[in-house]
């Protein structure tokens, strides 16, 4: 028997559509976030290249991770803000598909660039004397080429597979962008083969870089307990617990929308998961990762001061 389904040409994305009168007051909120986060990541880039002192294999890390935020942010934000300011915000099948390439690939590199950087304050601080041995130019830049070589793979194998599948009905997208959850749930095919691919693939890349952070902080902590400064330890704790929360959010916020069960969405439900992870982790990470640092504070200083002449 022949089932004819309706070809779709684009989708209607309905971000925050449900709360209507907000909707304009929500804009100002989030172009500040963005526009925050974009200026904290490029101020830290402008600061790497500017400043030699900071040319170790931490803060090339930390460089590269904050060129990594803003494509990450970007591919996403200026989306919702459009969608902001219109009723109904429309995308193309095609430009649906390249931003949910584009997305996956930056936030799967993203989740290895944050287990790179936990796995580097390892080896400095649990191996300090093999550290420029294991961590060399050469190393961290295999590491950031293997990093978006592995994403782009994940991304490409979860866009296709999502997309191979036939739509029919409503083309009506319950989330601010083409993410993939969302998206599925407009197929008339079963999904479970998705389903699959989501918790092996995403399983992998989400659950797999979760553990070697964590791994990598639990040693970095063990490691200083065995420490006699006290004021080390302080230091040292305050600067995990501060990458913790940013972990949890980016993390949690992942899992909890990519492995829970489809019995358990509610409507309107992703957008709100979904900011955790978009918007929010993102405006944390400049300043829990590098802006906090009094090394790059100090050269950050340094540059403002020559280029005013102060």
């Amino acid at each position: 028997m022949n089932i004819n389904h309706t070809v779709v040409t684009g989708f209607i994305l309905l971000g925050f559509s449900r709360i209507t009168e907000h909707q304009v007051s929500l804009f100002p909120i989030f172009l500040c976030m963005y526009t925050i986060t974009v200026g904290g990541n490029l101020s830290i880039i402008i600061t790497y290249k500017l400043s030699p002192s900071l040319h170790t294999p931490m803060y090339f890390l930390l460089a590269n991770f904050s060129f990594l935020e803003i494509l990450y942010v970007s591919c996403t934000v200026p989306e919702m803000l459009s969608g902001l300011l219109s009723e109904c915000k429309v995308i193309s099948f095609s430009g649906c598909v390249i931003q949910m390439y584009c997305f996956l690939l930056f936030s799967g590199t993203e989740c290895f660039m944050l287990a790179a950087m936990a796995y580097d304050r390892y080896n400095a601080i649990c191996h300090p004397l093999l550290y420029n041995v294991i961590m060399n130019e050469t190393v961290c830049i295999q590491q950031i080429a293997g990093l978006y070589i592995i994403g782009a793979a994940n991304a490409l194998i979860h866009t296709v597979v999502t997309f191979s599948l036939p739509f029919c009905g409503s083309n009506k997208i319950d989330h601010f962008f083409c993410d993939v959850p969302p998206v599925l749930e407009l197929s008339c095919q079963d999904i479970w083969v998705n389903e699959l691919v989501i918790f092996v693939i995403a399983g992998c890349v989400i659950i797999g870089s979760f553990v070697v952070t964590i791994i990598s902080y639990v040693e970095i902590i063990s490691k200083v307990l065995r420490l006699h400064s006290v004021s080390g330890r302080k230091k040292t704790f305050a600067t995990c617990s501060s990458h913790f929360i940013v972990v949890a959010v980016f993390y949690g916020s992942g899992i909890f929308m990519y492995f829970r069960p489809r019995s358990s969405h509610r409507i309107g439900q992703n957008s709100v998961v979904s900011l955790m992870y978009t918007v929010i982790a993102p405006l944390l990470n400049p300043f829990i990762y590098s802006l906090r640092n009094k090394e790059v504070k100090s050269n950050m200083k340094n540059i403002i001061l020559r280029q005013f002449k102060f």
